[in-house]
């Protein structure tokens, strides 16, 4: 029998009786540079070695599930770790290539995608009951990351430039009028208009009224915007939350991702219309989330200055749920996209949370942190991954850095006439 070597022995004695080695200390710069370069791993590490799409999540009991919103937001942080040099820019380009091949090759509807494929056949894997075809929200979230990446790629590879563009441009985003002054946001080739859903706000898919007026093949008219996304219970608010006032949103907020998805590369520095300044709205809606789990009016362990941000995410309770204030949603559970997609918003407030979760917890893996924590619990650490989660991060810690995403972004020239179109003021 071989011996193991007393040397090992010694070794693992001494991590067994210490447990955890304690982090080294970082200065904020290098946190943020660790969490930025964790967390694109997983857009391409984690990536699908096949299609280059981002897999839904790193334990999906339904398969090798790829999504397309989520993938829109990789298609950023690949973006982003190219010009971070975490890789090689040809690398970089290679895999945004990869992506946009395998999205040319996915079956469409009416130029959008559905929201998921199975990436081992190819095919639409179904959401929901009846969501199996085009999903107009999904395929906006990937739009903003294809546009991003053909600025991006003009002097790179003006060949896959051009592919980003074509495929931006067969999207139809006026045949999901069905003529109406409504936009829809799913239709399948097996059931038709049945889900029936309007894309109405304020909510995350303030994006799909902007490329959708922005479009130069297929615009929708600026009376859609203005009868539909506007004409919702929780459009307007007005109210003061912890002495903090939220112009748009429903109460409190909502969930947290309503600041970060539409946002990736739609400067919110610069957007205004009539009714609010967006990163102003966004700003206080994210304070809210803090000045609440500051005063921590349910006495969850953990809640305050440096835990809180709540957001869908996975949790300890019943899977994949919305954690918002002022719901029952709200159990105990912190998701860090919540906070550290913010950090544009509230640079210092989203530091505290990073430093803490990555000093005091065990949050931080192999694609940074993991989707949810949960103190109350235990195991307190949900140690899931969400594309949808993972991709803010990232992107939002570039933008906090740079700017990057938000500069390839605007440098699009159909998106400030289609802003101006719908009564938005870009400067």
């Amino acid at each position: 029998m071989n011996k193991i070597p007393f040397a090992a022995i010694l070794l693992a004695l001494t991590l067994i009786s210490c447990g955890p080695r304690p982090k080294a200390h970082l200065s904020d710069e290098a946190l943020l540079d660790t969490v930025e370069r964790y967390t694109i791993k997983y857009f391409t590490d984690f990536a699908d070695p096949a299609t280059g799409l981002a897999r839904e999540r790193n334990n999906d009991r339904n398969g090798n599930i790829v999504t397309i919103g989520g993938s829109g937001f990789g298609m950023m942080a690949v973006i982003a770790g190219a010009e971070r040099d975490y890789y090689p820019m040809t690398e970089g380009i290679s895999r945004v290539g990869k992506m946009v091949e395998s999205l040319e090759r996915l079956e469409r509807f009416h130029g959008a995608w559905a929201h998921w494929y199975d990436a081992d056949t190819g095919k639409p894997f179904s959401f929901s009951q009846f969501d199996d075809g085009g999903d107009l929200v999904e395929t906006a979230f990937m739009v903003q990351g294809l546009l991003t990446a053909r600025q991006w790629l003009k002097d790179k590879d003006s060949d896959l430039s051009e592919r980003c563009d074509r495929l931006w441009k067969d999207v139809e985003w006026d045949w999901y009028t069905r003529g109406t002054d409504s936009l829809y946001w799913h239709w399948s080739k097996n059931y038709g208009w049945k889900m029936n859903h309007r894309i109405k706000g304020y909510d995350e898919t303030l994006i799909t009224y902007v490329l959708a007026a922005s479009s130069p093949t297929h615009p929708i008219r600026p009376e859609v915007y203005e009868a539909c996304y506007k004409k919702s219970d929780y459009y307007y608010n007005g109210k003061e939350y912890y002495g903090i006032k939220l112009p748009l949103g429903m109460e409190l907020g909502g969930p947290l991702f309503f600041c970060h998805y539409s946002f990736l590369g739609l400067d919110p520095r610069i957007l205004r219309d009539e009714y609010t300044d967006y990163f102003e709205r966004n700003k206080a809606h994210t304070l809210i989330h803090r000045a609440y789990a500051i005063d921590n009016p349910k006495g969850h362990k953990g809640y305050g200055a440096d835990l809180w941000g709540f957001t869908s995410s996975d949790d300890p309770d019943v899977g994949y749920s919305s954690h918002h204030p002022g719901t029952d949603a709200d159990n105990g559970t912190v998701s860090p996209t919540a906070a550290i997609s913010s950090i544009v918003y509230t640079p210092e407030g989203s530091m505290q949370v990073i430093r803490n979760l990555y000093y005091n917890t065990e949050m931080f893996g192999p694609y940074g942190f993991y989707d949810a924590y949960n103190p109350s619990r235990e195991p307190a650490v949900i140690d899931h991954y969400l594309a949808i989660d993972q991709g803010p991060e990232a992107v939002m810690i570039e933008n906090y850095r740079t700017g990057l995403l938000w500069n390839l972004f605007m440098t699009s020239p159909e998106i400030a006439p289609g802003l101006e179109k719908l009564g938005f003021r870009s400067e």
